[in-house]
């Protein structure tokens, strides 16, 4: 494929980091070495919560071999109190931890082993001795709807509720209704890389190794936890193994890395275990959904109603937003969303990949599937006559919106061909089943800025804090620079994962690609216009320029870079700021999966056999690393639909699978040939770029459309996820 720098944005580049990652040369955190060695911290934790530690004993860990500090409550460096300031919010308040003797749920550190090994200090806090006075905790929060309250906000939203049109007067005047409560469970991101970090105090200025998604707000969170001045911290991570949400702030390893670096006086590295994230790192709320549809007799939709409950962890503000693509996916004369929490004392709940859209869609799609059937219009063409012209909740113009396109080349590139009688598709013993649904999500844009240098050898080096958890941000900002300046991709240096460089909004949200890109498109647009005017001070054409190799080349004249650029290069930064984008538009991600599966007739097992997916991501940066995105998100899809769940214990607020043996996620058996189908485009009003996130969008829908086609195959409309096979086999239809 043509790689010149004219037309390399939106090429199938291979990734410019990949030899570092299959050589084993990139540089994740748990790879950080320090001269003189780094010590390693083994994490004890709490057997009950919430409650108060009444018995501590390290004296025999302390004394084991190679031990060389027990921290706990009694000594550990001073923090400030947990969730402080109230102001600050979840990424920058206060995480202290060991910080008293209180309990706050199950899996709390009580103590951290630091040890000259890992083994050591592993075998160190078995020794430790531990006794908690449990008091009354809430686990379960559909147990306790009677403490329910309205949250302060949701994430990704504007408004906790809406209240557009009269809702019961179009509900009971509706000629076809769905009356639906279903239950998601409680999930964990299971990235690749559980959380690790490494600690080294240089007098008052801390630096951290760790993996991390978003760098600025990770800054004022050990600024805040530990009382120091934000210029006296740097974090660096270069590499991520996987986020999905859970590593946008800080954990509790970084804190102890930290605390434990500045207690012993030298470097420390504190790595979760799987079993430890399951309590020390974020996850995903198990949430009741209940909702309320009714269509006229035309099929046209007249009331939608979508409540969502679930648990908010204590003094950690976050509460996940599933009615959030109920608001923006079909027109309706009256929408109500409503979302509830019950605070509770379980590990902090955060977001997880397409927090709100990947729950959201799973229950609304279901719903709206079943009044298409109730009203007797094929699910496709239900969909397609309920398109808005405008925001249904906020009425502002849609600065694009291509899903009846999605939905059209969908349908026909999956031979979709009408919805058939429940149970009549077969194949032998098999049961085949299809469904569809739409995914959505918000597009946003984020403040961001670059740095971006070039030598008198014609190498471009850019910097921002900007992170690659994966996702391939190496390769698209090489892409964007490049072509921006007419240079090879091989004179491209990208920096990125360091709190020095120009802040970002970093991984997450699906709004890194599109912010970080911007500001350094901004910035090269920037370094160009600086070159000109050089240029054009040594008398040489400065609106038509090249850079081959050291040298510069402006219409039929040639000269020397370091001639205009002097010893010391060139530099230039740029910014991009949302206010200057969007021209009040709604903006949104638009996609449609289509599903086919089998149930076994005589056991119930589910199997996906086909899913395809057709995704609107306006300007595409690089089809290979975008397709993979989609493709990942599809395969988290499935996960979510008919596999992953973390069962908690209510009576103790433990959850029970914390491993891969027992959490199960999708692996290559439960994964068919996926089709992943990208729609050309740009969109002029999402930035400069004219790129949407894609990140997260993948997994909207996919989930739904599996649900709809295990109706199909089996009749059984299933009201939990994920769907296993006892939740079909009573109703099976006979062969």
């Amino acid at each position: 494929m043509d790689h010149s720098p004219s037309t390399l944005i939106g090429d199938a580049l291979d990734r410019v980091d990949g030899p570092a990652k299959v050589t084993g040369t990139a540089e994740y955190a748990g790879d950080h070495r320090i001269e003189g060695g780094i010590a390693e911290g083994y994490i004890v934790e709490a057997p009950a919560g919430p409650g108060r530690i009444i018995r501590l004993d390290v004296s025999a860990a302390e004394k084991a071999e190679g031990v060389i500090a027990v921290l706990t409550h009694r000594n550990a460096p001073t923090q400030k109190p947990y969730g402080t300031p109230e102001d600050e919010g979840r990424f920058t308040q206060s995480h202290a931890v060991l910080e008293n003797d209180r309990v706050r749920h199950f899996g709390e550190p009580v103590a951290l082993v630091v040890a000259e090994t890992l083994e050591q200090a592993r075998h160190a806090a078995s020794l430790v001795e531990v006794k908690i006075e449990t008091s009354h905790g809430i686990y379960n929060p559909l147990d306790h709807r009677d403490r329910e309250e309205k949250p302060e906000s949701v994430d990704g939203l504007d408004a906790v509720d809406t209240q557009d049109g009269d809702f019961d007067g179009e509900f009971t005047s509706s000629g076809h209704t769905v009356r639906a409560s279903y239950v998601t469970g409680a999930q964990h991101a299971a990235a690749m890389e559980p959380h690790v970090t490494v600690a080294q105090w240089d007098g008052e200025r801390l630096t951290i190794h760790m993996a991390i998604q978003i760098m600025a707000s990770g800054v004022s969170a050990f600024a805040n936890t530990l009382g120091i001045d934000e210029e006296n911290i740097r974090i660096i991570s270069p590499f991520t193994g996987g986020g999905f949400g859970s590593k946008l702030g800080v954990h509790n390893e970084a804190i102890l890395a930290a605390l434990a670096a500045k207690h012993c006086g030298k470097a420390v590295r504190v790595a979760q275990t799987r079993r430890n994230v399951f309590a020390n790192g974020p996850h995903r709320s198990r949430h009741l959904q209940d909702l309320k549809l009714g269509a006229g007799k035309d099929g046209k939709l007249k009331a939608i109603r979508h409540y969502s409950l679930a648990g908010m962890a204590r003094d950690y503000p976050f509460a996940e937003a599933p009615a959030s693509p109920t608001r923006a996916s079909y027109a309706a004369n009256a929408i109500h969303t409503i979302h509830r929490v019950v605070k509770a004392d379980i590990p902090n709940v955060d977001s997880m990949r397409a927090p709100g859209e990947a729950i959201g869609t799973l229950t609304f799609e279901t719903a709206i599937d079943e009044l298409a059937e109730k009203s007797g219009i094929d699910p496709v063409e239900f969909r397609l006559l309920n398109e808005p012209e405008a925001d249904p909740t906020s009425s502002d113009r849609f600065a694009s919106r291509r899903l009846a396109e999605c939905i059209r080349s969908g349908a026909e590139k999956f031979g979709w061909s009408g919805r058939v009688t429940p149970g009549s598709r077969r194949d032998g013993r098999k049961l085949i089943g299809h469904g569809m649904a739409v995914a959505i999500r918000p597009n946003t844009l984020s403040p961001a800025s670059a740095q971006v240098s070039l030598s008198k050898d014609g190498r471009l080096t850019a910097r921002l804090d900007m992170t690659d958890i994966g996702t391939g941000s190496y390769t698209i900002l090489t892409q964007i620079a490049a072509e921006t300046l007419s240079l090879p991709a091989d004179r491209i240096k990208i920096e990125l994962g360091d709190s020095s460089f120009p802040t970002t909004a970093g991984s997450g949200g699906s709004f890194g690609a599109s912010s970080s890109g911007s500001a350094l498109l901004n910035a090269c647009n920037s370094l160009k216009s600086a070159l000109g005017e050089r240029l054009a001070q040594a008398g040489m054409p400065a609106n038509a320029f090249s850079i081959k190799g050291d040298r510069i080349v402006a219409g039929d004249r040639e000269i020397a870079l370091e001639d205009v650029l002097g010893t010391d290069g060139l530099t230039a930064e740029g910014a991009v700021d949302p206010e200057n984008h969007g021209n009040g538009k709604a903006e949104y991600s638009y996609g449609v999966q289509f599903a086919e599966v089998e149930v076994d007739a005589d056991t119930g097992e589910l199997r996906v056999r086909r899913l395809l997916g057709v995704f609107d991501g306006g300007r595409i940066l690089n089809r290979k690393t975008a397709r993979s995105q989609l493709m990942g998100g599809m395969i988290f899809g499935i996960g979510g639909a008919l596999l992953e769940e973390s069962l908690m214990d209510d009576r103790y607020g433990s959850f029970m699978n914390r491993d891969f043996a027992e959490y199960h996620i999708a692996v290559n058996r439960d994964v068919p040939d996926l089709e992943v189908h990208m729609l050309d485009g740009h969109s002029e009003d999402s930035n400069p770029l004219g790129s949407k996130g894609i990140g997260e969008l993948g997994i909207c829908g996919a989930g739904p459309a599996i649900a709809n086609a295990v109706y199909e195959a089996t009749g059984v409309r299933v009201r939990k996820f994920p769907i296993h096979l006892e939740d079909v086999l009573e109703e099976l239809p006979a062969l």
